[in-house]
């Protein structure tokens, strides 16, 4: 994968881009064109103009645009595109916590609630080694529940950055929702803004602060999987806002 330098500097420009399809959508997005094909085929105009629009929902469900991570030693960027439905003080996971993950005193936790209309491929919220990657069967409740964090489906990731700062972050299944599928293995080194994995069809996901660390978004708030900059590390001032 190609990567180029950007600035915030005056002078040039960036064209507007149509977003790539990932790789993992393709096929439904081919099985669903084939059937519309035949559905027109078939003189079923109805059913046609029904399957055309699935169709283009798959293939805006799987878009992956390219995005532009900021870089700085201190940031925590968000791993999903979506809302912010919570922010808690809460013990990490039980998979991902002791003196191999999280450790366990109690930490803030962001969750990001993607709708099926988001961009669903997640990403790495910082650069790192990914020392933790702990997938979880579990149920398919409503992903904006509290308890869907323990109950639902869900995969954990640990990063340790290159100064020992631990950043863990969970991919929850939701109702919709059906399969978590990583794209990186235990082990790696990611750098920050990385595509790490992808929840099909709606869901949430939790990111775990380190000790210090206040996020930098509010209640309501939207944010840019590998591009919105969700806390800075070590950093904890309280920040308001006005909904308009």
């Amino acid at each position: 994968m190609s990567t180029s330098l950007s600035s915030n500097r005056p002078g040039g420009g960036i064209k507007w881009q149509w977003p790539a399809i990932h790789p993992e959508g393709r096929k439904f997005l081919v099985i669903a064109g084939v059937i519309t094909l035949v559905f027109w085929l078939l003189g079923w105009e109805i059913a046609g103009w029904l399957a055309l629009g699935v169709t283009i929902w798959i293939g805006s469900f799987f878009r992956d645009p390219k995005r532009i991570t900021p870089l700085g030693d201190d940031l925590i960027i968000a791993p999903a595109d979506g809302l912010i439905t919570q922010i808690s003080d809460v013990a990490p996971p039980a998979e991902i916590a002791g003196p191999d993950g999280l450790t366990d005193a109690k930490m803030v936790r962001v969750s990001i609630f993607m709708s099926v209309f988001d961009v669903h491929i997640n990403r790495a919220p910082v650069a790192g080694t990914l020392i933790k990657l702990v997938y979880m069967r579990g149920k398919f409740l409503n992903a904006d529940l509290d308890k869907a964090s323990e109950e639902n489906e869900r995969q954990h990731f640990v990063v340790e950055r290159a100064d020992g700062v631990r950043v863990g972050f969970t991919q929850i299944a939701g109702l919709v929702a059906r399969r978590i599928l990583p794209l990186v293995q235990n082990g790696r080194v990611l750098s920050s803004g990385e595509r790490v994995g992808l929840i099909r069809f709606g869901s949430r996901v939790d990111v775990y602060l380190p000790a210090g660390t206040t996020p930098q978004v509010l209640l309501g708030q939207r944010t840019l999987a590998g591009e919105t900059i969700i806390a800075r590390v070590g950093q904890a001032p309280t920040i308001e806002g006005v909904g308009q």
